[in-house]
């Protein structure tokens, strides 16, 4: 079920440009941080986070590496090193 959220604001003036004030609440239920994604769908204007396309992976890996999850499981595909070949 798509839970929908309408409430009525201005258009202000900033510049040459226009802009709206969206309530810090609602900022916060998006995840709405300083950088957004502004997109035109037919006739809507769509405001969406910017989501980093690695963010997290350093927690992961924390965790990984915590529960000795994060060992090489096929080391047969490895080139051998020079130093195994020398030594």
């Amino acid at each position: 079920m798509r839970l929908r959220f309408a409430m009525k604001t201005n258009v202000i003036r900033i510049g040459n440009s226009r802009g709206i004030r969206i309530p810090k609440t609602l900022l916060e239920q998006c995840l709405l941080t300083d950088v957004v994604e502004l997109e035109r769908q037919n006739s809507h204007l769509v405001v969406r986070p910017v989501v980093k396309p690695r963010g997290g992976w350093d927690k992961a890996f924390r965790r990984m590496h915590e529960q000795k999850d994060d060992t090489l499981l096929d080391k047969e595909s490895l080139p051998e090193p020079h130093w195994d070949r020398t030594e």
